[in-house]
This record gives C-alpha cells, sequence and structure tokens, in this order.
C-alpha cells in the first residue's frame, strides 16, 4: 500500500559536523596506494567536500621497501596538490600532510631521527601488518612516548589476530595508545568480522578518532551507503571529537 511518509535515507556523509578533520586519508597523488592523478585528488576531494568535509590531514603511507616516503617528497606533493587546488578555485578546502607509519623494521631507525610527520603537535598515526604484530610491541610503543609522541593506532578493528583475544585491545589503550575507527568499517567493505569488532569497539567507548582512510572512489561509494540509525548515533559523538585536532 502507498505512504506518503519516506524512508529515512540519512547516511554518514550527511552528518558530518562543520569543523570536522579527517585525519586519515590518501589523497595526495601517485605517492602510494591512495589517488594516483592529480585528477583523482582533486575527485575524491570534491566529492568528500559534498559531504561537508574541508579539514584534511592527508596520511600517505611510510612502509620500508614498499613505500619510502620522506616529508620531504610528502611536503612536495602537498604543495603541488594545495596550489593546484588554489589555480582551480577550491579555496575552502584546508589539507596538510602527515604520514601513515608502518611499524617496521626501519620505523625505529625514523623514529630516532626525530623528523616524524604527525596529525598534529604529538599525535602520530601509526599501524601494524595485518598478519600479526610486531613481537616487540610494546616497546616500540614504550619508545614512542619516550621521545614525546602519542600513538594513534589505525583501524584496531582491523587486525583480525585481535578478534578473539579482546583482552589485547584493552592492553593496547593501557600502554598509551589512542584509537582510530576507520568510517568504513562500519560498512561490510572490509567484510562481516570487521564490522562487527568496529561496532562492538564502538559500544565500548574505546575510540578516540574517526576517519574515512579514503583511498579511491570505491571507498566513498561504501561510506554513502552507512544509513543505519544506531550505527549513526554511536559514531556522532567521536565526529566531534576530531575537531580537538583543526
Amino acid at each position: 500500500m502507498f505512504s506518503i511518509f519516506k524512508k529515512d535515507k540519512t547516511s554518514l556523509t550527511t552528518i558530518f559536523p562543520e569543523n570536522f578533520v579527517d585525519i586519515h586519508s590518501h589523497l595526495l597523488p601517485g605517492i602510494d596506494d591512495g589517488a594516483k592523478t592529480m585528477d583523482a585528488s582533486v575527485a575524491l576531494i570534491q566529492r568528500m567536500r559534498g559531504y561537508g568535509i574541508k579539514n584534511f590531514v592527508t596520511t600517505p603511507h611510510i612502509m620500508e621497501d614498499v613505500w619510502d616516503n620522506t616529508p620531504s617528497i610528502i611536503q612536495g606533493k602537498l604543495t603541488e596538490l594545495t596550489a593546484h587546488l588554489k589555480s582551480i578555485g577550491i579555496t575552502d578546502v584546508h589539507i596538510r600532510a602527515a604520514a601513515e607509519y608502518m611499524l617496521d623494521g626501519n620505523f625505529n631507525v625514523l623514529l630516532k631521527n626525530k623528523k616524524l610527520l604527525t596529525v598534529k603537535d604529538r599525535f602520530l598515526l601509526i599501524e601494524i601488518s595485518y598478519l600479526n604484530p610486531p613481537l616487540n610491541l610494546y616497546e616500540i610503543l614504550f619508545n614512542i612516548q619516550i621521545e614525546g609522541y602519542i600513538p594513534i593506532l589505525a583501524h584496531p578493528e582491523r587486525y583480525g589476530f585481535y578478534h578473539e583475544n579482546d583482552h589485547e585491545y584493552q592492553k593496547l589503550k593501557d600502554a598509551g595508545c589512542l584509537f582510530q575507527l576507520n568510517l568504513l568499517s562500519l560498512s561490510n567493505y572490509y567484510g562481516k568480522p570487521v564490522n562487527q569488532m568496529a561496532l562492538q569497539l564502538l559500544k565500548e567507548n574505546r575510540y578516540d578518532f574517526v576517519a574515512t582512510d579514503t583511498h579511491h572512489e570505491r571507498h566513498l561509494d561504501f561510506l554513502e551507503k552507512i544509513t543505519d540509525k544506531k550505527t549513526l548515533k554511536l559514531v556522532s559523538p567521536i565526529l566531534e571529537k576530531n575537531a580537538l585536532l583543526l
């Protein structure tokens, strides 16, 4: 039977607060597995701008023997991108560059050089292998903090080896590690187990920040599919927390 009442189609991409900062993305062209060209970078930024996201800290990978990016390479690409945006009349978007550091064999060398790119101030975005955590993970986390940084672990819900060891999440928090939720994990983009763990950690208030981790257009397609009202209610307060990193 026809109804005059339409189903609410509110999606995640309609509820970003005005001062939201996307602290994890791969928008710099041709520098890692994110945007491949300047046009691709602009297309992603334009689309996210349509969601109301105008503040970005883009975070290319730094990973030994895979993405050997340096601060100078990253800053150079940022300069190219911001100049291009200005040249085509996009002046209301603010982009800074940091990095997503893999805790691999080369990380300690980078840490000792004390030239790490932070999300803001002392906040350092890190990731670990999806196969297994470093044997000396807690030593690395301790060293990060000794050097004056605050570690933010990217997408903890995606590390499958922790799914059956929930106590490890609390152990990480107790070790001073902040958690960043990948908003895509609220869809089934990474699979049902990741989605379930993201919702569990969200309900347990373990997340400190959120981010899109955007690499390409398909990621944004899935963001637009996140419409569950209960999920949106759970994540809304953390969207506001990201403004602390403005």
